[in-house]
């Protein structure tokens, strides 16, 4: 796959599934529904106040008396919740963010009663469209894991594959990133990498090919490959990029985006539904990528 249109043109329109957004009172998030709804992408349930969701679809010209759109008013302390349950309930399938803090979102999404944990960590898993590059390349985890141990790294592994699988990739190429390609006790990275390589060659890490540790330019460049003798079949060839860090994950995802003028879809994954959580400053188009990678994702 070259292109995140492909990711949107694979989505199943003949009977679409629905999405419950949180606090959908936000420009950007009802002009993605607008567009979401003009090709039949998704059903809606528009959670949050209903005077404000009114007033702003009308802004952007989007009929919320259409079919497929059902608002639910709901204050803004409750909101998240009420999409939460939708989702628990199996009345919608993806949880997506509107204007709404991520972390009160992720508060609904945890809860014990209603929420949607299904392991022990949560991973964000990106999908970069890059100029000049001849496939799509994801990046995990730049959102949530802070400095992940070797068994997160295994579930953010299995988090990312997931995904990817869902959404078209067969065994996926997953690199583990260091700085160099020796393991060297004094680096974290490339031991834990080594370890992930060895633990997916012995089967406890299924569904992918991990090798590492890579160096970025390695995982991704075969010449830089080839230039630095680096015999694998993830060198040169990576799907997958997983980060030491959120730091690196951090300065990778923005600098694809303002550097490389990449395209992104966003979601959240380890719960029992994908979940949309997009920047704010993420325009419409995002938005549905975004959108289409979490519907690729909730399939089962």
């Amino acid at each position: 796959m070259k292109k995140l249109d492909e990711l949107v043109d694979q989505i199943d329109r003949r009977s679409p599934k629905t999405v419950a957004v949180a606090q959908a009172a936000d420009d950007e998030v009802l002009k993605a529904v607008k567009m979401a709804r003009a090709s039949n992408l998704a059903d809606f349930f528009l959670v949050g106040d209903q005077t404000e969701i009114e007033n702003k679809s009308k802004a952007v010209g989007l009929d919320l008396s259409q079919e497929g759109i059902e608002v639910i008013h709901a204050s803004e302390r409750v909101s998240a919740g009420v999409a939460v349950k939708a989702v628990h309930s199996g009345e919608a399938h993806v949880v997506m963010k509107g204007h709404i803090d991520t972390k009160s979102l992720l508060k609904a999404v945890l809860d014990k009663e209603y929420g949607l944990r299904k392991g022990s960590v949560l991973s964000h898993v990106a999908l970069f469209e890059i100029p000049g590059r001849d496939k799509l390349i994801y990046l995990t985890d730049a959102a949530m894991n802070i400095a992940p141990n070797l068994e997160e790294k295994v579930q953010i592994i299995n988090n990312a594959v997931e995904v990817a699988t869902r959404a078209g990739w067969e065994n996926p190429k997953v690199a583990p990133l260091a700085a160099v390609e020796v393991v060297n006790p004094s680096m974290i990275a490339t031991q834990d990498a080594a370890m992930l390589t060895q633990m997916n060659r012995r089967g406890q890490l299924k569904g992918c090919i991990v090798d590492g540790p890579l160096a970025f330019d390695i995982a991704v460049d075969p010449k830089a490959a080839e230039q630095k003798g680096i015999v694998s079949e993830v060198a040169g060839q990576a799907d997958i990029l997983v980060v030491p860090s959120i730091e690196v994950a951090n300065a990778l995802y923005k600098s694809f985006i303002y550097f490389a003028k990449g395209k992104v879809a966003g979601v959240i994954s380890g719960a029992k539904a994908p979940i949309v959580l997009t920047s704010r400053a993420d325009d419409a188009q995002s938005k549905i990528y975004s959108l289409a990678l979490a519907l690729q994702a909730s399939q089962q």
